[in-house]
């Protein structure tokens, strides 16, 4: 293998590697949050360090690699996505550590407990946790036949949210004394919808990579 071929190689590990730390830290965010779970809370912001490192090492390589290689076509969009791809893993992560931190706080869990079934938080997490896993697949396999499917998933996020935000303001009508708890947890669903718009910008990135389309401002028409 030539060391050119060794150095794209190597650029796929790390972002694998990054993209596995993410959903795992996306996965205990979901336990955390679902079970009060602080200790599992107070790992997710430790480790948060670490996928900034990764952001930080990718980005360098990627450089590195267009300076060294002058990469062209699938090559040099392989390595542009990855670059994309890392700086929007690292947002996932931020997202994820801010829900850590709201479990952490404990201020709001009474309330949080009598609604999360109600605002199908678990559902929501499922999703994502897809969409990110599916997404993966897709860039290690150079398929983006299923772009769209994923694509789809975050239409159903983006109804679970709606409809969470719907419930929410309902019961802060009635329930004037929850309207801190409320907007807290408006606060946090729009977390975990932004990540449903991040894993959407990562398949369209994997659609460049892959297909030499561009599909931003676009969307699954385009497909």
């Amino acid at each position: 293998m030539k060391h050119k071929e060794q150095e794209m190689q190597y650029l796929k590990e790390e972002i694998n590697q990054m993209w596995v730390l993410v959903i795992a830290q996306v996965e205990k965010a979901k336990q955390a949050l679902l079970n009060n779970d602080v200790e599992l809370a107070l790992e997710i912001i430790s480790l948060e360090k670490r996928v900034d490192a990764f952001e930080l090492k990718i980005d360098s390589n990627c450089e590195h690699y267009i300076a060294l290689y002058s990469p062209v076509a699938i090559d040099l969009r392989l390595v542009l996505s990855v670059m994309k791809i890392s700086i929007t893993l690292e947002r996932i992560a931020d997202y994820a550590a801010g829900i850590a931190r709201y479990v952490v706080e404990r201020e709001c869990h009474p309330f949080t407990s009598k609604m999360k079934e109600v605002l199908e938080l678990e559902k929501m997490f499922d999703v994502l946790l897809n969409m990110m896993t599916d997404s993966l697949v897709s860039l290690n396999s150079e398929n983006a036949k299923n772009a769209g499917k994923i694509l789809a998933k975050d239409k159903e996020v983006n109804e679970i949210y709606s409809n969470a935000f719907a419930v929410l303001a309902e019961h802060l009508r009635r329930e004037s004394a929850d309207v801190y708890c409320g907007l807290e947890m408006m606060m946090l669903i729009r977390k975990m919808e932004r990540i449903g718009d991040h894993c959407s910008n990562i398949v369209e990135e994997i659609v460049f990579f892959v297909e030499a389309k561009v599909l931003k401002h676009k969307g699954i028409s385009e497909l």
